[in-house]
């Protein structure tokens, strides 16, 4: 299953992070402007005096992103790029994306540390190693708690719920119209499957 950039609008509206004509402007511009990521950025993005997500953060969480999701999901960097480019870059909250910057530096230290490598060097198998090592994936998430509760509150959830909240991701899962995704009158009409 390939993930494609209108997956990612779709679950940036499912998280509220765009609004349904956000949405279709976002895709409008991306259109107009021949599938430039960069200049279909909005106005109110590029006035922003925020901190932004650098490279290396958004490069972070595709990978991990690729260590949690399900092995037939393609597509995953330019989704992940979408998504965060549009969710955390434009929160209002510059301590939310402090959170998430500061729990990637954690999953990069540690990987340094146990595997002498920096995280984005590390092939697949090891990334989800050091995820698991960390315990992100059995840690409750807490914005303030443990290192291993912001990794999976900053990083791991944030992934999860994008490819979830999306229409292709929640195929995946059986959930035919993710919150937040408009769907159509004909499934609510439907019987469950049998």
């Amino acid at each position: 299953m390939k993930l494609t950039r209108r997956d990612a609008v779709a679950a940036l509206a499912a998280a509220g992070a765009v609004g349904t004509v956000g949405a279709g402007g976002l895709l409008a511009r991306e259109r107009l402007h021949g599938g430039d990521a960069d200049s279909a950025e909005t106005d109110e993005n590029e006035s922003s005096e925020s901190v932004t997500l650098s490279e290396t953060d958004t490069a972070m969480l595709a990978a991990v992103a690729r260590a949690v999701y399900p092995s037939e999901v393609t597509g995953i960097e330019e989704f992940v790029e979408t998504y965060s480019r549009g969710r955390i870059d434009r929160v209002r909250n510059d301590a939310y994306r402090g959170g998430v910057s500061e729990a990637l530096e954690y999953v990069d230290d540690r990987a340094r540390t146990w595997y002498g490598e920096p995280y984005l060097e590390l092939d697949s198998e090891t990334q989800a190693s050091v995820l698991g090592e960390i315990g992100a994936d059995r840690a409750d998430p807490a914005p303030d708690g443990t290192d291993a509760e912001r990794v999976r509150h900053f990083v791991v959830n944030e992934v999860l719920f994008a490819l979830y909240a999306s229409p292709a991701g929640g195929e995946l899962v059986g959930l035919e119209n993710p919150q937040g995704y408009p769907g159509g009158l004909d499934s609510y009409q439907r019987g469950p499957d049998t």
